[in-house]
């Protein structure tokens, strides 16, 4: 089946007990069992299993062309377990402008549990060559990149983690399943935030990992599920599967309107450099035309006359909204350096925007007279 078709269908059942078309909220904590102990529907406890988060594992597996998915009451849940089923003193590589969010889980938290973790430059294949270790385990990719939109080329990076028997893991919260699928590209995992564009409306956290094969290690992500109790709760997964429903639309809206928008920026004498992977000039066009079918919602900038002029700018904007996160059907925008706060590698001057489904010109006007 066609993407679009699957973001409807996959997951979703007729209730037979109502016939209802839309799949039911089953709050129910606790399923009955069998004079004999048994659960002949598949459920014992919420922690376990539930019907709606079942619903959506199957859903998204489907979509990134996985086996077996688990879905967790956060993204950065679901970025944990990954790590979490690692030995302590495995190796990892990951990019060194990667999410400040899972920066912090890698030194803050692994590493003191004993987790060793490189740093580098995943756009150029040499550096992770030279990263690898004897104890290196898994490779973790952002593509692209939060928030510079670097673009790393997933078959490469999938083939050194292999040639060195270590897994590749892919985050893509930024693409989603409908504009990039590195599965198919040689990733073993796949992690999503869903709370960004699989959810699309900003009002829903929840976080997923699809795995290519249902192997021993993705049965360690599935204990640390069950056992750790970061679960994805079941209002949670049904406003996710609503939200995918239109997925496959509102990413090409998402993404015409950020070409264009990156188009006005690129042009304008205010603004001193655009980051999107959709401009020719960007240094990782031709690798996202090659493993992208679009090039995604997001745009960064930087602004003429530093940190200042950023917030300026920021503070002008009628129709985009001064908030984090990303993927709602809203604009964002955001002073990315003072987000992501201490020790940022964020120039001072660099804006975040997440590009929602309002009319183009509308946004490209708003941010002309922001920066007037």
């Amino acid at each position: 089946m066609h993407i679009e078709t699957l973001a409807i269908h996959a997951g979703h059942q007729i209730d037979p007990a109502t016939g209802a078309v839309v799949t039911p909220i089953y709050l129910s904590t606790t399923f009955e069992r069998s004079s004999d102990g048994s659960y002949p529907q598949g459920y014992d406890y919420i922690r376990s299993n539930n019907p709606n988060r079942e619903a959506l594992e199957k859903c998204v597996s489907q979509l990134e062309n996985g086996a077996v998915a688990a879905a967790f009451s956060s993204g950065s849940a679901a970025t944990m377990s990954v790590f979490q089923a690692l030995s302590p003193g495995a190796h990892v590589i990951a990019p060194n402008d990667i999410y400040s969010g899972t920066s912090l889980l890698l030194k803050d938290i692994l590493a003191p549990w004993g987790l060793a973790v490189t740093f580098t430059d995943l756009t150029n294949p040499d550096l992770v060559a030279e990263a690898i270790q004897p104890n290196t385990k898994l490779i973790w990719i952002e593509t692209p990149s939060n928030p510079l939109l670097k673009i790393t080329d997933i078959c490469q990076i999938a083939e050194i983690a292999h040639q060195a028997n270590a897994l590749c893991v892919c985050d893509n919260t930024w693409a989603s399943p409908i504009v990039q699928t590195p599965l198919n590209l040689g990733a073993d995992l796949v992690v999503h935030a869903t709370t960004k564009y699989l959810g699309g409306h900003s009002d829903v956290l929840g976080g997923v990992v699809i795995s290519k094969t249902e192997n021993e290690f993705f049965q360690k992500i599935r204990k640390i599920q069950k056992v750790g109790g970061a679960v994805a709760a079941p209002f949670d997964c049904w406003l996710v599967m609503r939200g995918i429903q239109t997925l496959p639309y509102r990413m090409r809206a998402h993404s015409e309107n950020a070409l264009k928008v990156a188009e006005f920026l690129t042009n304008h004498p205010q603004v001193e450099q655009v980051y999107y992977p959709g401009l020719k000039h960007h240094s990782g066009h031709e690798i996202a035309r090659k493993q992208m079918q679009l090039f995604g919602g997001m745009i960064s900038c930087q602004v003429k006359g530093g940190k200042e002029k950023a917030f300026a700018v920021a503070a002008k904007v009628k129709i985009f909204t001064r908030a984090t996160s990303l993927g709602g059907v809203e604009s964002l925008i955001e002073h990315r350096a003072s987000i992501e706060g201490k020790g940022t590698k964020t120039p001072e001057n660099l804006l975040r925007l997440s590009i929602g489904l309002e009319h183009p010109d509308d946004l490209i006007n708003d941010l002309a007279q922001a920066l007037e």
